[in-house]
């Protein structure tokens, strides 16, 4: 037991140790039932007085039973959904350590930004001569975006890194088909992210892998062995999934597009390199950009989400619609194919309205904030923070490619030497016990029991040491065989789960206990 210089523990008594309580609360951890489970299907939070009947107007789909919702008071739901919420992990509570998804701080300078009035209040619907500020600042977001991949013209409409990927294959299919090109293969190098070869097979191409080299780069006589007139182009990623940066990568370029193809390059892991690498400068033709993982938009959770789309001067006349265009002093929005100059060509709408606003401005927003020297040093304190992640932990844990030099944004363990019975999946919720979200776990592929952590730009020297700390105790107890990882993690609000049972036997629908019962 800690004592402070007056006496009193500072730190709890081991959980076996401790009575349970009677609530099932624990201290101000509080368990919280379904919302299913809370009041009850014949009450309601507020007073309504019966509507008067009237002829329905639904064509038949009227509703014919309960809709078989709890009936809350106010209390009762701002205490449910603010008690569920305490219950997850988030970036403003800790470090983050996801790889490959850029889990970085979100500044709350854009978040002001955003919600100024003609931003936060804007409308998809709203007349196009009232939105002039808007266009502009679309616009200038894509300068931007330009200037910094040293490409000369952007799609702003994509609304996700696996749209972006879509979008770019498309403008590449549509280029090809201009020139009567029919190509059906795109190769995809076994260190890519797995969205790249879903993409290539949903807009149509069959899909053909590129092994990796034991140093985890792209296998560059594989690559220009099967590169033919069948091919249309590579989807490569840069930096890896292996948290490295691909050296030949304009050696690939060259070879594609000597071969007639064209590159797209998946532009997720751009924190990395970014104020300090053009991929323009490295013969890629198209690349999305994830504003959440770059430029500190928030990520995830279902809600909104860009993936803006470079393209090369090969590409651009394909683009999609609609993008704004600069015309003297004034911003307009290009919506329709026209006769003249380079509209003609645009494959098309992706998306019926432009983009989603509210992350534009925070993109740029940060990049205002940052410069062009803070954006590059952006990409060197990430780098940073993943290498001494990566050389604090390859003496305890397996760098499968940490021998061969520097990672880059991201630094990827194995399981090996972990004692018999002992995986990645132990270890991960032993992390939890310990206050943090585990890693990435299991990917990429190329690496067995793969850890892949990002510890990306934003976090102190102090929090990587707390972190690098409980990771190497759980890793001695991996080692040693301590069995009680098996049942980890104690701590948290719910204990470990039969995950193949829950993926394979899904309860999707709450049931009264007693129907439940019934069905069983």
């Amino acid at each position: 037991m800690n004592m402070n210089s007056e006496g009193r523990p500072t730190r709890p008594e081991p959980a076996d140790a401790v009575a349970e309580s009677w609530t099932g609360n624990k201290a101000l951890m509080l368990e919280e039932a379904l919302i299913f489970e809370i009041g009850t299907t014949a009450s309601t939070g507020v007073d309504v007085e019966t509507p008067p009947a009237v002829r329905s107007r639904l064509g038949g789909l009227d509703r014919n039973r309960e809709i078989g919702l709890a009936g809350l008071s106010e209390p009762q739901a701002v205490r449910h959904y603010t008690r569920l919420s305490r219950q997850n992990y988030a970036i403003d509570l800790g470090l983050f350590p996801l790889g490959s998804c850029t889990m970085k701080h979100n500044p709350r300078l854009n978040e002001k930004v955003a919600r100024m009035p003609g931003f936060a209040d804007i409308h998809p619907l709203q007349p196009v001569d009232t939105v002039g500020g808007a266009f502009e600042l679309i616009h200038t977001l894509g300068e931007w975006l330009c200037k910094l991949t040293g490409m000369p013209a952007v799609a702003m409409s994509p609304k996700a890194g696996a749209h972006g990927e879509l979008c770019g294959v498309l403008a590449i299919r549509s280029a090809l088909e201009a020139r009567g090109d029919a190509r059906e293969v795109i190769l995809v190098p076994e260190s890519a992210h797995g969205t790249n070869p879903a993409t290539a097979a949903f807009a149509g191409y069959k899909v053909e892998d590129i092994p990796a080299t034991p140093e985890g780069r792209v296998d560059l006589a594989a690559l220009e062995a099967r590169l033919g007139p069948d091919v249309a182009g590579v989807m490569i990623t840069n930096p890896n999934t292996c948290g490295l940066f691909e050296p030949d990568m304009k050696r690939i370029s060259d070879a594609v597009h000597a071969a007639g193809g064209l590159v797209y390059c998946d532009g997720a892991n751009f924190n990395a390199i970014v104020g300090r690498v053009r991929p323009g400068d490295l013969g890629i033709d198209a690349m999305h950009i994830n504003l959440h993982k770059t430029f500190s938009t928030p990520h995830g959770g279902g809600g909104p989400g860009s993936g803006p789309v470079v393209f090369s001067e090969a590409l651009a006349p394909f683009a999609p619609l609609p993008f704004v265009e600069k015309q003297g002093d004034h911003y307009i929005l290009i919506e329709e194919e026209t006769a003249e100059d380079h509209h003609a060509s645009s494959f098309g709408r992706m998306v019926a309205f432009h983009g989603q606003m509210g992350m534009f401005t925070r993109a740029l927003a940060y990049m205002m904030s940052h410069g062009a020297d803070g954006l590059k040093q952006v990409a060197e304190d990430a780098v940073l923070n993943a290498n001494y992640i990566l050389r604090s932990l390859d003496d305890v844990l397996e760098a499968p490619f940490g021998k061969g030099g520097p990672c880059m944004h991201e630094a990827l363990f194995s399981d090996k030497g972990f004692a018999e019975g002992f995986t990645t999946l132990d270890l991960a919720k032993a992390l939890i016990d310990e206050g943090y979200h585990p890693m990435t776990m299991y990917f990429p592929l190329v690496v067995h029991g793969a850890m892949l952590i990002e510890p990306t730009e934003t976090e102190s020297k102090e929090t990587l040491d707390q972190f690098i700390g409980a990771l190497r105790s759980i890793v001695a107890r991996a080692k040693a065989g301590d069995p009680s990882m098996h049942q980890a993690p104690f701590h948290a609000p719910r204990r470990r789960l039969d995950e193949t049972a829950a993926a394979r036997k899904p309860v999707l629908v709450w049931k009264e206990p007693e129907q439940a019962e019934a069905a069983e």
